[in-house]
């Protein structure tokens, strides 16, 4: 009898409570995708250290399963208050509160249960989609397979059934602490509402308000941030999301108590009334749903920044086919060439040196004057601090500026498909990065180039990408005429190769191999080995900075892409689970009322509302109800966004507006809004009344 009881029960929940079944079964599909590049045995043998991607998605597993606990608490919760006067009528008929807690248990449980099995199957799909990316970015061919590997499956089910259990566990304890006078009346509470203080409580709206402009002028204007000032700022931010509401609600209930203007206009008395209650009801609510929101937006859009620096930058970080470093001054790089004849088809082979005459002009007007370093390198009076300076020296910038003689650009140039350059007997020519020549334009002044004959005159910049992370000097290189480099010494000696064709995937390692490693020198997590960066310095890059000694392009951009992808991945997979999960709350909270509202309806439409009209009602009460945390996340979502965007974008060197990120994550925010609102609206909107169907007005559009 029970068995049937719960089977009728969960067929009802089932179709009340759609909108969750669904996104739990999205949820499940996702954990189970992300859960596979875990244990995938085909990843790992074909990428070195595939650590970075594993321990970034378990970490976005933590925070998925932390705010599914809280999905799953919340709704256990939800639907034994919508179930109260169910179980209190019950006990009435002699049921036990044990047995009904068993019953309500094993509703769930089956309904879990369902949600689990088919997120599996829809979880195969999106595994085969996130490895046939994953092995495309690694230029390797996937076939699709099923791969029901066993331990991802007991890491799914354990997350999800951990979630479960517990949740049922404090539902079922709580359950049974009740008796038969609470649970007749607990489906009339809400959360606590306390119709008090509201002429002072109003004011908390404003000051919300003003709080974040604070916040906001502090992230544009303030400088140097600390661990303490951004824990105050996140505290701060947190405090006025959640005073928002409260002073919201209570704006509102005093607008219209004073019968403001707009009180009257059509419908918006009973607007007015329905959301001001509804948010002093679900104020915390509605505020740990506007974080998610936020942190859902900031996922997307900072995965789209590494995405967008990976389409952008990557070829312009490894313009050579080949490169590779020796500190030895006489190297003639012999073994690495009989290995890239043995592996590859040359079209040419060129050797130079890098020189240096003991100076370091340009590098300490670049450690004083970059936005990088701030006042890190500066005295007070705004002087370079040569002291400061000279302690650092081999960290960003080499232990001496770096040179190179005409003929070796201008060879380096034709290999790269540029024009030749022409220099001036007593000229030099500066080569840096577009990033840093935008920030400082012509800084020549500032520069004293002394040569064999006395100060040397500028003869220009160029900005084409040289490989400049410590190969080609450190985000600079000077070019000096023959005549001054041959008076120079060397500083490290480089190979550049032009190859036909495309480099074996294990060129780079074969490379790597032939290095006799001392006991200062060590490996990166991808196994190359990494330049004597005491010495060289490697830049001021900041996304990605690479200064292994070998460097193939072929090899290095499928390997740096799936690092970028070690952090784009899981933030969509976070963003889209925190979405997913706040809009589910806000879905499932107007269905369950639409039964309560039918007789609000009922009687607008006894006054003479049409079905029209009433559907339009429905519609605005709904928006209002959506839009609300939506477009205050949008806007906090929005000035950090800017904010990071104009900073990545200037320290990475892009070409892309700030305001494209944010766009791109409020498109895709609102196209997954956009879905759950259509939804719930025409639930709704059945449930109010009792069609089949219900379609938003087009007035009300």
């Amino acid at each position: 009898m029970l068995a049937k009881l719960a089977f009728r029960n969960v067929k009802r929940s089932a179709k009340d409570y759609l909108v969750y079944f669904l996104t739990m079964t999205f949820v499940t599909a996702m954990m189970f995708a992300f859960n596979t590049v875990i244990f995938s045995t085909d990843l790992q043998g074909r990428v070195s250290d595939v650590d970075m991607m594993q321990v970034l998605i378990i970490l976005a597993t933590v925070f998925v399963v932390i705010i599914i606990a809280w999905l799953i608490n919340y709704m256990v919760r939800f639907m034994l208050q919508k179930r109260s006067r169910e179980f209190g009528t019950y006990l009435l008929l002699g049921m036990r509160k044990r047995m009904i807690a068993h019953l309500y248990m094993r509703e769930n449980i089956v309904l879990g249960a369902g949600a689990f099995l088919l997120g599996l199957v829809l979880g195969i799909l999106l595994q085969q989609i996130l490895l046939s990316i994953l092995f495309g970015i690694l230029q390797e061919q996937y076939h699709l397979q099923i791969v029901l590997d066993f331990r991802c499956v007991l890491m799914t089910m354990s997350c999800y059934a951990g979630c479960y259990i517990l949740a049922l566990f404090r539902c079922s304890w709580k359950f049974r602490k009740m008796n038969i006078r609470e649970l007749m009346y607990a489906g009339q509470q809400n959360e606590e509402i306390k119709e008090s203080h509201e002429e002072w409580k109003k004011w908390l709206f404003p000051a919300s308000i003003l709080i974040l402009c604070i916040l906001a002028f502090n992230l544009f204007c303030g400088k140097n941030w600390s661990m303490g000032d951004i824990l105050v700022f996140l505290v701060s931010l947190v405090a006025a999301i959640y005073l928002f509401y409260m002073g919201l609600s209570s704006w509102i209930v005093c607008y219209v108590r004073k019968k403001g203007s707009a009180v009257y206009r059509g419908e918006n008395l009973f607007l007015l009334r329905q959301f001001s209650s509804k948010v002093k009801t679900m104020q915390f609510t509605m505020g740990t749903l506007t974080a998610l929101f936020t942190v859902a937006m900031l996922g997307c859009a900072f995965a789209m920044m590494f995405a967008d620096y990976q389409n952008q930058m990557l070829d312009q970080k490894f313009p050579f086919d080949v490169q590779v470093f020796s500190e030895k001054e006489d190297e003639d790089f012999a073994k690495e060439l009989e290995v890239l004849e043995q592996n590859t088809r040359i079209k040419d082979a060129y050797p130079y040196s890098i020189l240096q005459n003991g100076t370091s002009e340009v590098s300490i007007w670049l450690s004083s004057h970059l936005d990088t370093f701030g006042d890190t390198y500066r005295n007070a009076d705004g002087t370079p601090d040569l002291k400061k300076i000279e302690s650092d020296k081999g960290a960003y910038y080499g232990t001496y500026d770096t040179y190179m003689s005409l003929s070796a650009y201008n060879h380096l140039r034709e290999m790269l498909g540029y024009a030749a350059v022409s220099l001036e007997e007593g000229e030099y020519l500066i080569h840096l990065k577009e990033r840093i020549y935008a920030e400082t334009g012509d800084f020549s002044d500032g520069l004293s180039i002394r040569g064999t004959k006395g100060e040397l005159d500028c003869g220009g910049y160029r900005t084409e990408p040289f490989s400049q992370d410590g190969h080609n000097g450190a985000d600079y290189l000077i070019v000096v005429c023959d005549s001054e480099a041959e008076e120079m010494d060397i500083f490290y000696r480089e190979l550049a190769v032009d190859i036909e064709g495309e480099a074996p995937n294990d060129l780079g390692k074969r490379l790597d191999d032939l290095a006799e490693l001392s006991e200062e020198e060590i490996q990166d997590m991808m196994g190359h080995v990494y330049l004597d960066e005491m010495d060289t310095g490697y830049g001021t890059d900041t996304v990605v900075v690479y200064y292994a000694k070998n460097l193939v392009r072929d090899n290095l951009i499928p390997e740096v892409k799936y690092m970028l992808s070690s952090v784009i991945f899981p933030l969509f997979y976070i963003g889209l689970v925190f979405l997913c999960v706040a809009l589910t709350v806000l879905s499932v909270q107007q269905l369950s009322d639409s039964a309560k509202y039918r007789f609000r309806y009922g009687v607008l439409r006894k006054i003479g509302l049409k079905k029209k009209e009433l559907a339009s009602v429905v519609w605005k009460q709904l928006f209002m109800y959506f839009l609300c945390p939506a477009l205050l996340a949008a806007v906090l979502s929005g000035v950090i966004i800017l904010f990071v965007s104009a900073v990545f974008v200037k320290s990475a060197g892009l070409h892309t507006s700030v305001l494209q990120y944010f766009s791109a994550a409020f498109v895709l925010f609102f196209g997954i809004y956009a879905i759950y609102f259509t939804a719930t609206y025409v639930g709704f909107l059945r449930n109010v009344d009792g069609t089949a169907s219900g379609r938003p007005p087009s007035a009300a559009g």
